[in-house]
């Protein structure tokens, strides 16, 4: 797997996991019901969060890409053409 491809599941996965944590803290202090509330919250909060950031990043510091799980957004290649023969 390359550089890129791992850096970007990172990029991914770390909203995510943020998402879910900040979900579980305010289900700490409100009483919800049902899972799907649950998992429509945990998913709001998640792209709300990679939102936030990742403008952040583009637009005001790099820095704040560590809070996307890694401090530069990947930088992806157009695959090579596999030779024909």
């Amino acid at each position: 797997m390359s550089y890129n491809y791992l850096l970007s599941l990172v990029r991914t996965v770390a909203p995510i996991i943020a998402g879910w944590l900040i979900a579980q803290a305010v289900r700490l202090g409100v009483h919800l019901d049902g899972t799907i509330l649950v998992s429509l919250l945990t998913s709001a909060f998640a792209v709300a969060y990679y939102v936030v950031f990742r403008w952040a990043e583009l637009h005001l510091s790099g820095r704040f890409g560590w809070l996307l799980g890694w401090a530069a957004p990947p930088e992806y290649q157009d695959p090579q053409p596999a030779p024909l023969g």
